[in-house]
């Protein structure tokens, strides 16, 4: 499939565009068309052939002839055009925190700059300060910014680094010789970033997997190529190794490569008291060498005394006490959740219907969803008059399908701490999400109290992306979780595990924290497709490494239940 080439050349095209200085509104339909084409379930060549490449939305007819040209040639007109007035590798500077577009333009036209080397450079040397807008703390931030990009090179964000898994694992099981296959290390932990995939395959012959893993088409480079090991690097330089091993040990091996390293540590001094040695290739007697475990997880685990302990909870932070004292928490699973209690429509910026995104949600088996569009006065919020037609069309729609769908917002925290919509539709609506936008630049005293005021206000249910980080794009604001949790237990207002992938925020470490004070979290995906509804396995599994049970996630509640806790908070 060449989807994710597309993509890649929709958005480097929006990149460059906005560089140069062109028709915003042109740049933002190319990643409109990039985001439309990330979520086609069918190859973009199919499309092509059958001209059916109008029919998806949000690409239009020049950007159609832009793709079937790239699927041609393998490049655009335009793309080259845009190319010979801006260097594609200024691309790279757009990733640190604090350069726009026209900044990059103005750091190439006046210093030639093209590299983030260059640029640190310039910014030490007082360069920068020369320039227009540049004074001390801008250059400041761009060093920040930075130091930031650099702590996160080598390590992709958790969906990219899946849907990598994905490919390779469903390409690799369909051969006879593949007895078992399992994405291992930090991925299987469902940690936010993974620095490289290690995916073990139990065989007794192990020759034709290796064979096929190296020639995979999304290979790059290979790194080594071996009988029982292969390394290869794909896109991104994103290193993946292939372990073969006896399916008597795969057990042992999935616990072992699994990780974290503390927890492993921990688990073989454990298994030592007990005279036991653990490895790759089993658990063994210390004494006499007799293997007593390895071709199961749960027998390695209950070798050692203990019960089997979920991958999202292996970083030593007290799951060894609590599988020995048989006292785990039953987490939660995306089986447990309710409904869909975060997400947008085309009122403000998703794209699709309100009642498009009610049939995904009843296609999920859910039992409700709640339309949550954008407040004023961003760019994509709806006007206050425009929420009353928005209102009157959810229930409208609910009535239609017979099926409850609440009417709710993501109303904006003012830096005051008001909210940016009328109090009068605030008290129509089922339920209120509030959510800080703009100006993350505050002192953390202050942006505390702003977020803390809006959890006063007996119309908010609950807060949104609470620190407002991005991953490997953005730090979160400087706010006192602490004091966030603690007020969310004083108020009832629920702290969000947003689920998009980009953002995760809480973090397992706050959402635990969360937990263990008594607040109470919900997972909202922040859809702005009905197949962004599929993000809840992300939100998931942050409350999962955070040791939320059912009870801890507010939208486990059922519809009967979730209506009584919304009405109980005014």
């Amino acid at each position: 499939m060449k989807n994710s080439e597309v993509v890649a050349m929709l958005e480097e095209t929006a990149d460059l565009m906005e560089i140069a200085g062109e028709n915003p509104f042109k740049a933002r339909a190319y990643r409109r068309a990039a985001e439309a084409i990330s979520a086609l379930r069918e190859p973009i060549e199919d499309l092509v052939k059958a001209k059916k490449l109008n029919k998806v939305e949000g690409i239009g007819e020049s950007i159609a002839r832009d793709i079937t040209e790239f699927l041609q040639r393998g490049t655009t007109t335009r793309l080259e055009q845009l190319r010979t007035k801006y260097p594609s590798q200024l691309r790279t500077l757009l990733e640190i925190q604090g350069i726009g577009p026209r900044t990059v333009a103005m750091l190439y036209d006046r210093l030639k700059i093209t590299s983030v080397d260059q640029l640190e450079e310039a910014a030490k040397s007082g360069k920068l300060t020369k320039l227009p807008g540049m004074g001390e703390q801008k250059v400041k931030n761009i060093l920040e910014g930075i130091q930031l990009w650099r702590q996160h090179q080598g390590r992709l964000p958790l969906y990219i680094a899946i849907e990598i898994a994905e490919r390779i694992v469903n390409a690799l099981k369909e051969l006879p010789e593949v007895e078992q296959i399992l994405p291992a290390g930090s991925l299987r932990r469902w940690k936010e970033t993974v620095g490289d995939l290690d995916i073990l395959v139990a065989t007794r012959n192990s020759q034709p997997i290796m064979d096929k893993f190296v020639s995979l088409p999304e290979v790059q480079k290979v790194l080594a190529h071996g009988p029982t090991k292969s390394s290869v690097l794909m896109e991104n330089n994103f290193q993946v190794d292939l372990r073969a091993v006896e399916p008597e040990s795969f057990g042992a091996a999935a616990q072992y490569f699994t990780g974290s390293k503390a927890h492993n540590i921990a688990l073989r001094n454990l298994a030592l008291k007990r005279g036991l040695t653990v490895n790759e290739y089993g658990v063994f007697r210390e004494e006499t060498g007799e293997k007593v475990a390895g071709e199961t997880e749960e027998g390695v685990y209950e070798a050692i005394g203990l019960i089997w302990i979920p991958p999202e909870l292996r970083e030593d932070r007290g799951e060894l006490e609590a599988a020995m004292n048989g006292i785990l928490p039953r987490l939660v699973t995306v089986e447990d959740i309710c409904g869909e209690i975060h997400c947008h429509s085309k009122w403000s910026d998703g794209f699709a219907t309100v009642e498009e995104m009610a049939k995904a949600a009843m296609e999920r088996g859910y039992e409700y969803v709640a339309i949550t569009d954008h407040s004023p006065p961003m760019g994509w919020g709806v006007k206050p008059d425009d929420y009353r037609r928005l209102i009157r069309e959810i229930r409208a729609t609910s009535e239609k399908l017979g099926f409850p769908i609440l009417a709710g917002i993501e109303v904006d925290i003012a830096p005051d701490g008001s909210l940016h919509m009328d109090e009068d539709i605030l008290r129509q609506l089922d339920i209120v999400i509030a959510a800080v936008h703009s100006s993350m630049k505050m002192d953390i005293d202050v942006m505390t109290r702003r977020i803390t005021k809006a959890m006063e206000n007996p119309l908010v249910h609950i807060i949104s992306h609470p620190t407002g980080r991005l991953i490997n794009q953005r730090p979160p604001y400087e706010v006192r979780v602490d004091t966030l949790i603690d007020k969310a237990r004083e108020t009832g207002v629920a702290l969000e595990i947003n689920a998009s992938p980009e953002r995760l925020d809480l973090n397992d470490e706050n959402a635990r924290a969360a937990k263990e004070a008594g607040a109470m979290l919900s997972i909202g995906t922040d859809a702005h497709r009905p197949e962004h509804l599929d993000y809840v396995r992300f939100g998931v599994a942050v409350a999962r490494r955070a040791w939320c049970e059912p009870k801890d996630i507010l939208n486990t509640k059922s519809y009967e239940q979730l209506v009584e806790w919304l009405k109980s908070r005014r």
